[in-house]
This record gives C-alpha cells, sequence and structure tokens, in this order.
C-alpha cells in the first residue's frame, strides 16, 4: 500500500492536500545547523524526497541554540522540499511571533507546528530570559486571525492575509488524561489542523487516545516514530527526555543485537506499521540519520509518495 493516493500538489501545498485527501501521511524531522553552514542539512532532507509529504524543522528544541527554523524551512523550500517550520513561543513575544508568521507566509512557506516551546534551563543557554508572551493554544488562534486578515488585535492587514497551515504537538502517553483530554479540545478548537505526537512507545495507550479523545475530531494524528540506535541511545533518551520512557525490553533487544543499528530500524518499521493501523500518519526522528529514513520505511511496506505528472520530483 503506498503511503499517498493522491498525486503530489505544488511545493507548499503537498502536506495540506494529502492531509485533506485523507492519506497516510509521513513527515520526518530535520535539525536545523548549529553555524551558518545549511549543507548537511539540505543533503539529509533531500534523502527524504518523494517519501514524504514534509520535512519538519525544529525551532530551539530542548533549548538548545541553532539557526532560526525560519530561515531553514525557506532554504529547503529554495531547494524544492516541502517544509513544516516549527515556531515556539518561549523566546519571541506576540509581536515577533506575527512578523515571523508572516515573514513565513512570504517565503512560500504554508505549513507551521506551534509550539509552547521547552524551558530555557534544559538548554545551552540556561541564563537566557524567557518570553512566553503567547503559548502553542493562543499562537494557533493568532493564526487564525492572520489567515483571515486581522492581526492579534483585531486590527486590519493592509497588505493581505496569510494562508498559514497549523498544526499543534499532542502527548498521548500524558500521565493526566482530562488535562489531555481539555487541551488538545481547546487546541482543536483554536484551529489546529493536524497533530504531531511527542514519541510513542506505549501503542495501546496511542490506541486509547485514538477511540477515547480524538475519536471525531476529523483531524490527523501523526505518531510520533523515534530510530533507537543502541542501547545506550535508549537510556540516554530516558535520562534527558522529559514525558519518555523506553520499555526495558526494547532496551534489552537493542543490547542483545549484533548490529544495534539495523534492530533500531527493524523496531522503527515495526512500530511504523503498528501507527498504520491506529492513526492517520506517522512523523520519524531520527537525529543525524535522515538518511535512513528511506530504508526505514521500505522495511514498514510503506511506498514512496505518488509523483504528479505536472509536478514530477525533482531529480
Amino acid at each position: 500500500m503506498v503511503a499517498s493516493s493522491t498525486p503530489l500538489s505544488p511545493l507548499g501545498y503537498q502536506f495540506r492536500t494529502a492531509v485533506k485527501a485523507g492519506d497516510f501521511l509521513v513527515t520526518a524531522e530535520v535539525t536545523p545547523p548549529k553555524g551558518g553552514d545549511p549543507q548537511r542539512m539540505v543533503s539529509m532532507a533531500r534523502c527524504l524526497r518523494g517519501r514524504v509529504h514534509g520535512v519538519n524543522i525544529t525551532d530551539g528544541s530542548r533549548a538548545m541554540l541553532r539557526m532560526a527554523s525560519l530561515a531553514a524551512a525557506a532554504i529547503l523550500q529554495q531547494a524544492g522540499i516541502e517544509s513544516i517550520c516549527q515556531m515556539a513561543c518561549r523566546d519571541r513575544n506576540r509581536i515577533a511571533l506575527q512578523a515571523d508568521l508572516m515573514g513565513v507566509h512570504a517565503l512560500g512557506i504554508r505549513n507551521l507546528l506551534a509550539l509552547t516551546g521547552d524551558p530555557v534551563k534544559a538548554g545551552d543557554h540556561p541564563d537566557a530570559k524567557s518570553v512566553f508572551d503567547l503559548e502553542s493554544i493562543r499562537l494557533l488562534r493568532v493564526i487564525n486571525q492572520l489567515n483571515q486578515g486581522v492581526d492579534s488585535h483585531g486590527k486590519s492587514l493592509p497588505d493581505g492575509a496569510t494562508d498559514l497551515f497549523a498544526g499543534a504537538a499532542v502527548d498521548p502517553q500524558s500521565h493526566s488524561w482530562s488535562g489531555l483530554q481539555r487541551r488538545f479540545n481547546r487546541k482543536l478548537d483554536a484551529g489546529a489542523q493536524f497533530f504531531q505526537s511527542q514519541l510513542i512507545t506505549d501503542f495501546e495507550r496511542l490506541e486509547k487516545f485514538m477511540d477515547q479523545i480524538a475519536v471525531g475530531c476529523h483531524r490527523p494524528v501523526l505518531a510520533g516514530i523515534f530510530l533507537l540506535k543502541s542501547a545506550k541511545n535508549a537510556e540516554f533518551i530516558n535520562r534527558h527526555v522529559p514525558g519518555v520512557q523506553i520499555p526495558e525490553a526494547l532496551i534489552q533487544r537493542l543490547a542483545a543485537a549484533s548490529d544495534p543499528l539495523q534492530e533500531g530500524m527493524q523496531i522503527a518499521a515495526e512500530q511504523i506499521r503498528i501507527a498504520r493501523q491506529l492513526c492517520q500518519g506517522v512523523h520519524i526522528m531520527a537525529v543525524r540519520r535522515e538518511d535512513l529514513i528511506p530504508p526505514i520505511l521500505d522495511l514498514a511496506g510503506v511506498a514512496p509518495l505518488e509523483p504528479s505528472p505536472s509536478h514530477p520530483n525533482p531529480a
């Protein structure tokens, strides 16, 4: 079964078109460079062309300094790769956020993931000042207002509305079920068009979330799939990534493997196959090994995207 039965649309609208068509969605995460040279990022993203509906560009993930997601996403768009630009509220007030949103639109970027942002204490500049003028739900509302041609104060935009397709994060493994349901519904009401989950390890919990909270929302949920490279990598995640617990059985499986990386790819493929039965898509995270995502998709039985005759994939 192919990942998409819908021919690819013009750049900037491929992801949105696949969402509207109800296709099985595949996105992947690429980290912006820590410096001024985007060559490696572009190279990794090119490996994903024709296999994912969008390449997700992080915005100061874990409060670590990297190139601005807006700039990195624009570079990928110029290279013919559809991007999903993350935008976090931690570092900008509402004036700067709206200015960046207008800039995102002007650069031809149409997909956004609205985030509150990780606390600065978790990152490499712990003495930096947080802003948090808005949080993700209020940012979604602002995006919706800009799309209607007005700013956050309801004043008309004389130079035109934006056309942004905004999504939100969700954590089906949250310990607070009522809190999860409340925030999910508020994000829906604020205009979220899709949901991207945190790293999923408990697929029974994901199934419960889909059956009890996301049911009937008519918005796709993309399950977060993480490439575990070794038992040591899995243990590091358990120690340093809040809210994530890699099961001991997976750690032991990686430890016992003669080729841990190949085993990690097999685990990711198995998880993708499970996710296909539960939700409308996957978001794959393979930190610094994005080139392994196509073979993981092959292992999972997810075929390349179907190109449009009028918009063939660039060579």
